[in-house]
């Protein structure tokens, strides 16, 4: 058990460095730019300036001193980020240098700490087709490495995926607007259109696919033995056959599409990653873009 409890904080601390030099480096200035706060609140009154918006004067405060002054506001920059993140059955699977439940908690953390740099609160939900484990929103560096520690060592009850329950708990427990990211491989049925669209009304909703290469394409090695990690089903299939390659492209491409179809339908930003590809570029590129359009 102590060297399991050690080997968890080696992790934990590895992620930590690299995740907090990431933010410093790439994704601070950025994440600022992407994420505005939900709007303005009152700070002061101070006397006019030549420049000033006349619409800003405080009428009453301009008669009682017999000179102009004006309210000022500054934005009301706290949001709450949230992690929703699939720790489902398939999540533990990897071909290459890491698996895509490691990849999961890299990005989760990297978007963790920028979100604390800036003084926002950061809740975390995993999921399988149950939600598993809630932690509602908290600031301060403590707090995102207790989040970070449950996305690696968490052990799920369930193997399956249910995206449609996970976005309904988070309507339940999020009333005000959030910003959530949700962290999957979505290799599971699409029928989480529903949630996702009542969602993406209330909520800033960013959609983040973890993939592995070989869920693309498997290399033609004659008779090989696929398992499915979320139902146990066992299949021999012969990979070197072309109709079996096809079917298997086709059947990936229809997923696919199918989920960048509705995506863009509702307006929900959609970004891919690989377990065998940096990640750090993508997102910093995904928040340069948003900033330009906010």
């Amino acid at each position: 058990m102590e060297k399991t409890t050690k080997e968890i904080f080696k992790r934990i601390r590895r992620i930590e460095i690299t995740t907090t030099k990431l933010v410093e480096e790439l994704l601070a200035g950025a994440y600022r730019s992407a994420f505005k706060g939900n709007g303005i609140e009152f700070e002061e009154v101070r006397e006019y300036i030549p420049g000033d918006d006349i619409r800003t004067i405080d009428w009453n405060v301009t008669a009682r001193m017999n000179r102009p002054f004006v309210k000022t506001f500054r934005e009301e920059r706290e949001l709450t980020v949230f992690l929703m993140v699939d720790i489902s059955a398939s999540s533990r699977f990897g071909s290459k240098d890491r698996m895509k439940s490691e990849l999961i908690a890299e990005i989760s953390a990297a978007l963790a700490f920028s979100a604390i740099r800036n003084q926002d609160k950061v809740g975390l939900i995993l999921f399988s087709d149950q939600v598993e484990l809630y932690i509602p929103p908290r600031k301060g560096k403590r707090h995102v490495l207790r989040v970070i520690r449950d996305i690696l060592i968490y052990e799920p009850k369930r193997k399956k995926t249910n995206i449609a329950t996970a976005l309904q708990f988070l309507g339940n427990v999020q009333r005000r607007t959030a910003v959530c990211f949700l962290v999957s491989d979505f290799l599971c049925p699409s029928n989480f259109q529903h949630e996702l669209k009542i969602n993406a009304k209330h909520h800033d909703l960013i959609l983040l696919g973890v993939k592995d290469p070989l869920e693309k394409s498997f290399p033609p090695y004659s008779l090989v033995t696929l398992r499915d990690l979320e139902t146990g089903e066992v299949r021999v299939v012969d990979s070197g056959d072309a109709e079996v390659q096809a079917g298997f492209h086709e059947q990936i491409e229809i997923q696919q599409e199918s989920l960048k179809k509705l995506v863009n339908r509702l307006g929900i930003s959609f970004l891919e990653f690989s377990t065998h590809q940096p990640y750090a570029a993508a997102i910093r590129q995904f928040f340069k873009e948003r900033g330009k359009k906010r």
